[in-house]
């Protein structure tokens, strides 16, 4: 349970697994254990799923055994349960009966912050329920009215009311993609290239971020608030920016949502827009909790993989968090068992700050190369503005004084487009003539 907060209630656990299938809880067990609830008692079988209860008719009436038994609240299935058996169950089982995606919608609702957030978690909700009003539709129709153990009373306008809701929370999280595009655009423009962190929730992202960070002076206006690190599952939920300090170059470090396993289509689609600050990033720090054992690291590995490659086009740098807590024989291990997954991965702890200048160097270097170029700015306080900022925003290499400035110096495709706009004559160096930009008139 979270430690210093009460526990929302007592849930027992149930997983069904295919013969073959590991039925652990684990993460199931974490998930309830974020949200607030307290674990009294956990149930598994394998066997085919049951169109009915998911699990046996027989198991079903052990699970509301084991609810006797123990008062509990809640139970939490680990699989996805269709409408009619969330009905069935709710009758059988002397308890509110909810799948692992209604408690990560449950955890979501809780930490959305922003109105971003808060949209996002509404539109996952509604597109999880729709179906749902189609089974108290035909329930209703039936005479047999779902009741609150099982789908919620019936309301028939409930499915239209949804389908109004989904589609106005769509056009206004539209209207916010928008604004945060121009954003990122604005960074660029300023010379900002975009990190993003990704990985599995609860791989130590927040705390990596803390420690790439200069907390205590980073006061850039597109600096977002502070970050939040706990352990527990799903701390950060809106996407938090913070610079970083890396040799040459200017960067904005962006920290996202966590990934969990197996998650439905609808779920993922319903915080694209979160996403889009992965997916549209100039690097991906793909963060992995080395602690875990071989066979979790792997899964978790494929998760994120699975959820990343269709959508990044940036390199992907896999990062090996939480170093303190394994031996060097025992890092050696990891990294051979899942190679092909992560090539030459960067080994640190956030919490100690081993490894974190490694990683530093390593983001240099993954980073898309600078171009290098040369510009004669206008003598005078324009050209020594525009030469200050070519030292904030590039890497200037040579300044040679005269009639005019002439720079040579080394930045990203934006700000030397921005440079030659400001300066007299300019071009991009080795590279051909048609690149040279003509005298501005004066």
């Amino acid at each position: 349970m979270t430690q210093g907060k009460p526990a929302k209630g007592d849930v027992v656990l149930v997983k069904r697994v295919d013969s073959g299938e590991s039925a652990s809880l684990d993460e199931l067990r974490e998930l309830t254990e974020s949200a607030g609830y307290q674990v009294v008692d956990e149930v598994t079988q394998k066997r085919e799923s049951d169109s009915a209860y998911e699990i046996g008719e027989g198991k079903a009436r052990e699970v509301a055994a084991r609810v006797d038994s123990t008062d509990a609240d809640k139970v939490v299935f680990d699989n996805e349960l269709g409408p009619y058996q969330v009905f069935n169950l709710g009758n059988a089982i002397d308890a509110e009966v909810i799948d692992r995606f209604t408690l990560i919608l449950e955890i979501f609702g809780d930490r959305a912050g922003s109105r971003k957030a808060q949209l996002q978690v509404e539109l996952a909700e509604l597109q999880y329920e729709l179906p749902r009003a189609d089974a108290k539709e035909s329930l209703a129709k039936r005479d047999e009215r779902p009741g609150f153990m099982g789908l919620g009373e019936y309301d028939e306008k409930r499915k239209s009311d949804i389908k109004d809701r989904i589609s106005r929370i769509k056009d206004e999280l539209e209207s916010l993609g928008h604004r945060d595009e121009e954003r990122r655009k604005e960074r660029r423009r300023s010379g900002f290239e975009l990190v993003a962190t990704a990985g599995y929730t609860n791989a130590g992202k927040s705390t990596l971020m803390e420690a790439l960070a200069d907390v205590e002076t980073s006061d850039h206006p597109d600096v977002d608030h502070a970050v939040e690190s706990e352990d527990r599952l799903f701390t950060t939920l809106d996407t938090t920016t913070r610079e970083i300090e890396v040799p040459g170059r200017n960067v904005l470090l962006s920290d996202t949502v966590g990934f969990v396993s197996d998650l439905p289509h609808w779920l993922v689609q319903s915080f694209e827009s979160t996403l889009d600050e992965v997916y549209l990033a100039d690097l991906v720090l793909l963060v992995v909790d080395a602690s875990d054992p071989v066979e979790e690291m792997r899964e978790k590995l494929v998760t994120c993989h699975d959820t990343l490659w269709k959508r990044v086009e940036a390199p992907i740098l896999t990062v090996f968090n939480k170093a303190d807590l394994l031996t060097e024989d025992e890092l050696r291990r990891r990294k051979e068992a899942v190679s092909y997954l992560a090539p030459d991965p960067v080994v640190v702890s956030a919490k100690s700050g081993e490894g974190v200048d490694d990683l530093l160097a390593r983001i240099e270097s993954e980073l898309p190369d600078w171009d290098d170029a040369e510009v004669e700015l206008p003598q005078g306080d324009e050209g020594m503005s525009t030469l200050s900022w070519l030292h904030e925003q590039g890497e200037v290499k040579d300044v040679e004084y005269g009639e005019r400035i002439h720079v040579e110096f080394k930045a990203r495709d934006e700000v030397i487009s921005k440079a030659f706009d400001r300066a007299v004559e300019g071009r991009v160096l080795e590279e051909a003539d048609e690149n040279a930009v003509e005298p501005a008139e004066a």
